[in-house]
């Protein structure tokens, strides 16, 4: 008999490897992995480069008419395109880190992104990882993953990252960036950052990439994938 597919959820803080650990999965399934937080990156990035007033919230409403998202799946790659055009190395910047969770408490743009995100996943076989997948968007997930670290070590891990795509930052201001970001996610009125009382907790300060893939793996197997 044919296992199901399943939807598989992972939210945390920034930088904790959600990305990481979702790519994995889907690659191992042979599932579709989404970004939801590229989404909200470039809907940031759209407002940026039109000069948007970010306090104008009815000309930020309007522009959101104007915006299509899609993923470039092509070759292996999850490139974020922009109305068409791939955005993916625009919405990595730190200016595009600094504006987005600011951006992403606005009612109407978490609206537009979570309708686009549960068109995505109708017919199961995802894994999609955010802030929000597994209580707003998807809250009856099979796999729900709630990952967290230390701040130290998650500081550490986008310090490195940003050398090496050349956007560099002294280690203060990244964890200054984290420690901002993590109290606006988890404090906004509107699908704040929170574990699923039925997610399953996974802290990654001390367990190496590899680790922790196994452990989901297993989380996978056990809600019978395929």
């Amino acid at each position: 008999m044919k296992q199901k597919k399943i939807i598989i959820a992972i939210d945390g803080y920034s930088s904790c490897g959600k990305s990481t650990l979702a790519k994995q999965l889907a690659k191992e399934l042979n599932y579709a992995y989404i970004d939801s937080g590229a989404m909200y990156r470039g809907i940031a990035l759209y407002f940026l480069e039109h000069n948007l007033d970010m306090n104008n919230h009815d000309l930020l409403i309007d522009a959101l008419q104007h915006i299509s998202l899609s993923f470039d799946t092509a070759n292996g790659k999850n490139d974020l395109l922009l109305n068409g055009v791939n955005v993916e190395a625009k919405i990595r910047t730190p200016q595009i880190a600094n504006l987005v969770s600011p951006i992403a408490t606005i009612a109407e743009v978490r609206e537009k992104a979570v309708h686009q995100q549960q068109e995505m996943g109708k017919l199961k076989g995802i894994v999609m990882d955010g802030r929000d997948i597994g209580t707003t968007v998807f809250p009856d997930a099979e796999l729900k993953i709630f990952m967290t670290a230390s701040i130290a070590v998650r500081a550490k891990r986008r310090f490195l990252e940003m050398q090496q795509k050349n956007t560099p930052q002294n280690l203060v201001e990244v964890e200054a960036n984290l420690i901002q970001r993590d109290h606006i996610d988890s404090n906004r009125e509107i699908s704040p950052l929170r574990q699923a009382a039925d997610a399953i907790l996974l802290d990654n300060s001390d367990i190496t990439a590899e680790e922790q893939l196994q452990l989901a793996l297993g989380w996978a197997h056990e809600k019978k994938v395929w």
